[in-house]
């Protein structure tokens, strides 16, 4: 084991609850600053839902954006966020994470494995808005190299299996073209070839491909900064209580085989386990009933650190546009028999071809909008539509082109999935209606208006492809619209979405250095949150991608900060 023992007979300076990025940030941090350090995960595996996301962080005005030439302001952002959301409390927080990030960025970069970087162009999800950007707002994670963990990879989360190739193969954004053209041009094809032979060579030690992309390399590069700065770690350890001290919170009591143990945190303790997303009874109460059960969310956010913060005298505040970031998603079955539930984020719904019909068999919304949008626009009760659930279709072209759901590109062996009701087979537009429980003349309606407005380029009726977000996520390949393709090659395909979610947003309500506020306002002492069990600056919205991540680092920085006694970071 390379990163720390942990020794649950000692006393810490800082207890951390929670290995997602917010808890890891701010371990590594405060080991960086000289305290002494215990992360608790109560799952076996490192990274959270960190490890399974795309990794993107939405943090305006870095140094490194800065030296991309990517120019933008405080000033800027602030005025795009005040567009998406309005006058929603936590404005003030925004203006401190807008403020601070930079910082908290830097830092990372300066004294962690923690390396990001600007994309060359990535738009913000509302571009139309006033202060929004195409580029420079959205950092991601350089590649990694796992093998550097050594014992602690094994410690990693994998990445779904549905984002991999050949059983445990990571593909980057810049790569996924390369695999499409990989028949038509010759460099495509060496390009795969390389890749290929580097998935070989880490097969022959490793139970998966250590060349790590999007949110597993975001997640290594934190698992890597715990072993750097010996970052005591306890794997498999429920906390049951916070130690209250004269009215602070002083440590935890960790479940053990021979009764509770007891560990002081000589200066505080940092919630970060999560949020809600698989606590059923509290996403009765705080989600709406529409929404369903289901989450594309790590194992293990099951509202821990929400209910150990309310019995230390926090609250979730009310005001939130959401208390839940939204995400399309479909559920099956893995081959070794575990339930599965796939987000369907930016791989299908936008491309050329795809289009999502709600009950009655006519589209709902635009397909190319934000995953959150998305669902937002199925939950709509107020259009005389049933959207939930609804079903995505598309054609045999685009099937093979971007997959769909869980069934991947250039998928040959579709047996498995059709017989499984996972994918929806049929030959034409009519049988496909049947077999989905739609009108049949409506969904044959819906496709030619469809077609005849790809072939224009023009979506007349939600105005698809129309912003530079959509674009991105289309298909440049196609025009003369990137997120449009008459369907016209049968058998048709479909598969069914409901809503989920890729993280809660209803936390606890802090400050501007992550202390967990009580009802009247004042901080608690010794009790901090980041991460998802804090409530989303954002109140629910979804301006941009990374608005978790970003967030999540940033407080988890300036958490740990503050109970190193600093409100800066040194000059080293």
């Amino acid at each position: 084991m390379s990163i720390g023992n942990a020794d649950l007979k000692q006393d810490y300076d800082v207890i951390i609850l929670g290995a997602g990025a917010g808890g890891m940030a701010a371990a590594a941090v405060a080991a960086h600053e000289g305290l002494s350090v215990l992360l608790v995960e109560k799952t076996n595996r490192l990274g959270g839902t960190t490890a399974i996301s795309g990794g993107m962080v939405w943090a305006p005005n870095t140094i490194a954006a800065k030296t991309e030439g990517q120019e933008d302001t405080v000033a800027d952002a602030r005025t795009y966020l005040d567009a998406v959301i309005g006058d929603l409390p936590g404005g003030e927080l925004r203006q401190t994470y807008l403020q601070r990030a930079p910082e908290a960025i830097a830092y990372l970069g300066r004294n962690t494995a923690v390396d990001l970087v600007p994309l060359a162009f990535y738009p913000d999800y509302y571009p139309e808005l006033p202060g929004a950007t195409l580029k420079g707002r959205v950092l991601e994670p350089q590649p990694f190299d796992g093998r550097t963990l050594g014992e602690a990879f094994r410690l990693l989360r994998d990445p779904l299996p549905e984002f991999t190739l050949f059983g445990g193969m990571m593909v980057s954004r810049t790569d996924i073209p390369h695999f499409r053209r990989m028949f038509r041009s010759p460099r495509s094809a060496l390009r795969v070839a390389m890749l290929l032979i580097k998935y070989g060579l880490h097969r022959l030690n490793l139970h998966r491909g250590a060349a790590l992309v999007l949110g597993n390399a975001l997640a290594g590069r934190l698992v890597k900064s715990l072993k750097d700065h010996s970052v005591a770690v306890a794997l498999e350890s429920d906390v049951t209580r916070l130690l209250m001290e004269s009215g602070r919170v002083g440590g935890v009591e960790i479940a053990g085989a021979d009764g509770p143990v007891t560990v002081r945190a000589r200066r505080g303790v940092i919630l970060a386990t999560g949020g809600f997303s698989h606590n059923q009874e509290m996403r009765q109460t705080y989600l709406p009933e529409r929404a369903g059960p289901l989450s594309a969310v790590a194992p293990g956010a099951t509202g821990d650190g929400l209910a150990l913060g309310r019995t230390a005298g926090g609250s979730l505040p009310a005001g939130n546009e959401s208390n839940a970031f939204w995400v399309p998603v479909s559920t099956f079955r893995r081959s070794n028999g575990a339930e599965a539930v796939y987000p369907h984020t930016v791989t299908d719904r936008g491309k050329p071809g795809m289009l999502a019909v709600a009950s009655d068999g006519r589209r709902f919304t635009n397909e190319a909008n934000s995953y959150h949008e998305f669902v937002t626009a199925m939950l709509r009760t107020d259009t005389g539509q049933s959207a939930v659930p609804c079903h995505l279709i598309c054609d045999s072209i685009s099937l093979w082109r971007y997959g769909l759901g869980a069934v991947k590109p250039m998928t040959a062996r579709r047996a498995p999935y059709l017989k499984s009701g996972y994918l929806i087979e049929a030959p034409d537009l009519n049988g496909l209606a049947a077999k989905i429980g739609v009108d049949p003349t409506a969904l044959v309606k819906t496709v030619a208006r469809y077609n005849s407005d790809a072939e224009t380029g023009s979506d007349t009726l939600f105005g698809r492809g129309a912003n530079a977000y959509h674009k991105y996520v289309g298909d440049a390949e196609t025009s003369p619209n990137p997120c449009m393709r008459p369907l016209t090659a049968p058998p048709y395909y479909a598969v069914k979405l409901q809503p989920g979610d890729l993280g809660t947003a209803g936390g606890l309500g802090t400050d501007g250095n992550a202390r967990v506020l009580a009802e009247n306002g004042a901080p608690i002492p010794g009790l901090y949150a980041c991460g998802n069990d804090m409530n989303s600056i954002m109140s629910g919205c979804y301006p941009g991608p990374g608005i978790t991540l970003g967030p999540a680092l940033v407080f988890g920085y300036l958490a740990a900060m503050h109970l190193a006694g600093k409100k800066a970071p040194d000059s080293g």
